[in-house]
């Protein structure tokens, strides 16, 4: 539990949630950590409006052990996995029992372990939310992917290439053999000027989609490499100050996605488990897996996992297991 931003997470007991309508208790079995629970523990992630003392953790794998009024589709013993909480007034994952909204779950694949599935659900619905609602991406596209070996571009090469794209991902030489093996082509941003990699890659013309996981300047570098009148860039940060102007001069179009509106307002969120099964079943044939990072953490040692992601040194996504 978090007492106080900045503070640590601290063990402590409370009441058993109750599935109240609309609602699954869920036996929580593994909680993916990103890094905004790392900065809304820090208190610098204002915009997921949490007020402590709370329980923190946004990805949820479980068991269902309890459904409340007026929900179908689960029963007790049922696999789920979701998006669920640990922002705004919503209880986190971390904890052994969360009850939350079915409308944010989804049957947790069946090709996937628990660990798996909890590290999925916010990079599978921000970069569905970018690639597929806002980009529309289709087949024969070069689509762009910023930061490929994160925790949400590595799903976005995925999911880019399950729909028939050809995509090209940025990231610092230590990633590049990553995004290799992901199937995307890796370009080294260190060393690349976007000018050389939009000349390499197509020919002068500009990526269709640039899907931007970094922002501040990367964002501003993704409007110079978009293709002229057709091309989009979107972007998962695009919470600074930026000119439009080159974005403008290229005829371009630009959008923004704010994974955690459904869960702050409570609108939309039937759509985040209808992206959780269409991953599902991405998953289910072979094209949708998670890089796992290989250390085991517990709630014991959750502030260890916190630490981990802060300093970067994580190798693949890190999982609270329960």
């Amino acid at each position: 539990m978090l007492r106080e931003f900045g503070g640590p997470l601290a063990l402590a007991e409370i009441a058993r949630p109750v599935a109240g309508p609309g609602q699954v208790l869920v036996r929580v079995t593994a909680s993916g950590v990103n890094p905004l629970d790392t900065k809304i523990r820090a208190g610098r992630a204002a915009h997921a409006r949490v007020h402590p003392p709370a329980v923190l953790g946004m990805d949820l794998a479980g068991v269902v052990a309890e459904v409340g009024a007026g929900v179908t589709g689960f029963a007790p013993g049922d696999e789920v996995y979701g998006l669920t909480g640990g922002v705004g007034d919503l209880q986190g994952s971390l904890a052994e029992y969360a009850a939350v909204d079915a409308r944010l779950l989804a049957r947790k694949p069946e090709s996937l372990t628990p660990r798996e599935a909890g590290a999925l659900p916010l990079a599978v619905v921000t970069s569905w939310e970018a690639l597929v609602d806002r980009a529309r991406v289709t087949a024969g596209q070069r689509v762009l992917i910023h930061g490929g070996a994160g925790g949400v571009g590595h799903v976005a090469i995925q999911i880019a290439r399950a729909r028939g794209a050809q995509v090209f991902a940025t990231g610092s030489p230590r990633s590049l053999r990553t995004i290799a093996r992901l199937g995307a082509t890796p370009i080294d941003y260190t060393t690349t000027p976007v000018e050389d990699y939009v000349a390499e890659h197509t020919a002068g013309e500009g990526f269709d989609i640039v899907f931007d996981t970094i922002g501040g300047a990367t964002l501003d570098l993704s409007f110079h490499a978009v293709r002229r009148y057709t091309g989009h860039v979107v972007s998962a940060l695009g919470w600074g100050t930026h000119s439009l102007a080159p974005l403008s001069f290229r005829g371009a179009t630009y959008s923004g996605v704010f994974t955690l509106m459904p869960m702050l307002t409570g609108h939309g969120r039937e759509h985040h488990g209808e992206i959780l099964r269409a991953a599902g079943a991405l998953a289910d044939t072979g094209a949708l897996r998670p890089l796992l990072d290989p250390r085991p953490f517990t709630l014991a040692t959750v502030g260890d996992a916190h630490a981990l992601v802060e300093n970067g040194t994580n190798n693949g996504k890190v999982v609270v297991s329960l």
